[in-house]
């Protein structure tokens, strides 16, 4: 049986030194922790006004360490847009506020976390993730939980790496920032997931793939050698994902671009969307080159549109 711990004790399950490259990692050295009542001065007062109604969110403070480190790794992953991006608040999903369920969901994910050390021979290979998603999106998901609207999201999505919960790198943020969606304030919202990755399998672009392969598989990735998106399955996704930060920010640049295909943005434009294109060419080509197309499409939006 595996022992529910008497504090739930989550480094997200990494050092967090891994979010950032040399010569920033000196400064991450520390461990983002949930503790059952413990401040230690890195957050604010749970009654102070707030942005999020999920109760189990706590408003960081900008000078700890914890707020750096999450900014840090944020603001790398936006690259030529991190001198434009303004973080407006940064929320961190904690027990600190005594609730039962928030409680329950961090000892379940100990408990998986051990189960798929166990499947593995001791590696749950856990990372971070981005997620997508509107204001009032992220709030359910952070109070109830993911659900089948979300992995709907994917379903006709012709670009999209099989059909489940679909995560963004934690040094790739700007790919999960483009599809942001803006609140009545025009502020966009992240949140920032603790993955039990297991052992992933990759999945090409358009694939209708909806669970894993066989038993010795548990998540999906775009690419096993260097993997930018991350896929989390229905069947498991509230075991897997456990949702950590919620970073709101502001960035000018990113409000002329819409949504458009293979979970990227589009540029607006009087041709034909990148949508319908990849739509037509998705008839024509095999999934190989239909990757290979939306990959050079992702770094070329990416790093050299913007």
């Amino acid at each position: 049986s595996f022992p529910f711990p008497k504090k739930y004790s989550l480094s997200l399950s990494l050092s967090l030194s891994l979010f950032l490259p040399s010569p920033t990692m000196m400064a991450a050295q520390v461990e983002v922790e949930d503790q059952e009542s413990v401040d230690n001065g890195e957050i604010i007062d749970s009654e102070q006004p707030r942005s999020f109604t999920g109760d189990s969110t706590i408003l960081l403070r900008e000078d700890s360490r914890e707020y750096d480190v999450i900014r840090k790794c944020f603001l790398t992953g936006m690259g030529p847009l991190a001198s434009e991006t303004t973080i407006v608040s940064m929320r961190k999903n904690s027990t600190a506020n005594n609730k039962v369920t928030t409680k329950a969901k961090f000892a379940a994910s100990v408990v998986f976390t051990e189960a798929m050390k166990r499947k593995n021979g001791g590696d749950a290979n856990v990372k971070l993730g981005w997620y997508s998603g509107s204001k009032q999106e992220i709030d359910n998901i952070v109070s109830y939980g993911f659900s089948s609207r979300e992995v709907k999201k994917f379903e006709n999505d012709v670009g999209s790496h099989g059909v489940g919960i679909h995560l963004v790198h934690h040094l790739f943020s700007l790919a999960a920032a483009l599809v942001c969606e803006a609140d009545e304030e025009g502020v966009k919202h992240l949140l920032l997931c603790r993955l039990i990755l297991g052992k992933p399998e990759q999945i090409v672009s358009g694939s209708k793939q909806s669970y894993p392969s066989s038993s010795q598989f548990d998540s999906g990735v775009d690419d096993l050698e260097n993997p930018r998106r991350y896929v989390i399955w229905s069947s498991t996704m509230n075991s897997y994902i456990l949702p950590s930060h919620v970073v709101s920010f502001k960035s000018p640049r990113l409000r002329g671009l819409i949504r458009g295909g293979g979970g990227l943005g589009s540029v607006r434009s009087p041709c034909v969307s990148f949508s319908v294109l990849i739509s037509l060419l998705s008839k024509s080509l095999d999934p190989p080159r239909m990757h290979v197309v939306l990959r050079t499409y992702d770094d070329f939006r990416v790093w050299n549109l913007l």
